[in-house]
């Protein structure tokens, strides 16, 4: 099976915010919207809203057993991991098991994110 497939639409203009889903125990302040997804592998497509005052602290460091990707689309997002502020354009290829966060923004933030799932570390 293969990710499932969408004809062009903008998912940053007010008209599509409704298909934003609130993120749990965030006090809405992170939303994301999977953009794309393989049911089979898991493998996905997704973009993470970080609203202005957004703190991940409580979740603490992440890691994943398999690869990730990520692209800042728009602000700026400070990941604690590498003690350093992501901004505007920049991508990072995640191996398996690189810790990463927690993360916060000062401002809006939105981040590109591909998962594969499918590639995981057994």
């Amino acid at each position: 099976m293969a990710k499932n497939t969408t004809t062009y639409w903008n998912p940053l203009i007010p008209e599509t915010q409704d298909r934003w889903e609130s993120i749990d125990n965030t006090n809405g302040l992170l939303e994301q919207l999977t953009l794309a997804i393989d049911e089979e592998s898991g493998d996905y497509t997704r973009l993470t809203r970080f609203k202005p005052g957004a703190d991940t602290t409580a979740f603490g460091s992440k890691s994943h057993e398999y690869p990730e990707e990520i692209f800042i689309v728009k602000g700026r997002l400070y990941d604690t991991a590498f003690n350093r502020w992501l901004e505007t354009g920049e991508y990072a290829s995640r191996p398996p098991g690189e810790v990463h966060g927690p993360f916060k923004t000062d401002v809006e933030c939105i981040v590109l994110e591909m998962s594969y799932p499918s590639q995981a570390n057994k």
